[in-house]
């Protein structure tokens, strides 16, 4: 995955935008103003971090040498993604989305709404 692919990938989802609150390297992914994405897109070797459910997590580390726990996060629910090769881009891009989905689920539902959330459809239908 490049680093053109993976901004786009996490700009893609509603409400997604880009922010450098740390510094003007680290490209900071939101929804809602709460972080989904981390990652340095110009960095020698492009990685990203995602928050995770904490079981599939430990399972995605298991089974992938290049996901790690997140660094310098909460290791239980943050894993770091070396993009090497080594992770097909598609689950690259479903770890995106369930980072994604992860935080959208927290946001107020006044904020689901205005998302247009597949997510909050699903809620509903409960």
């Amino acid at each position: 995955m490049t680093p053109d692919a993976l901004k786009a990938a996490c700009l893609a989802l509603n409400g997604a935008e880009e922010t450098f609150p740390f510094n003007a390297e680290t490209s900071v992914f939101k929804v809602g103003g709460k972080i989904f994405a981390l990652t340095t897109l110009d960095a020698e070797e492009l990685g990203v971090s995602l928050k995770c459910d904490p079981e599939l997590a430990l399972r995605l580390r298991a089974a992938h040498p290049a996901i790690t726990g997140g660094w310098h996060l909460n290791k239980r629910h943050w894993n770091t993604v070396r993009l090497d090769g080594s992770v097909p881009d598609e689950l690259v891009l479903e770890l995106i989305e369930d980072s994604y989905d992860l935080i959208a689920a927290k946001l107020p539902r006044a904020q689901r709404l205005l998302l247009d959330w597949p997510g909050n459809r699903q809620r509903e239908e409960k």
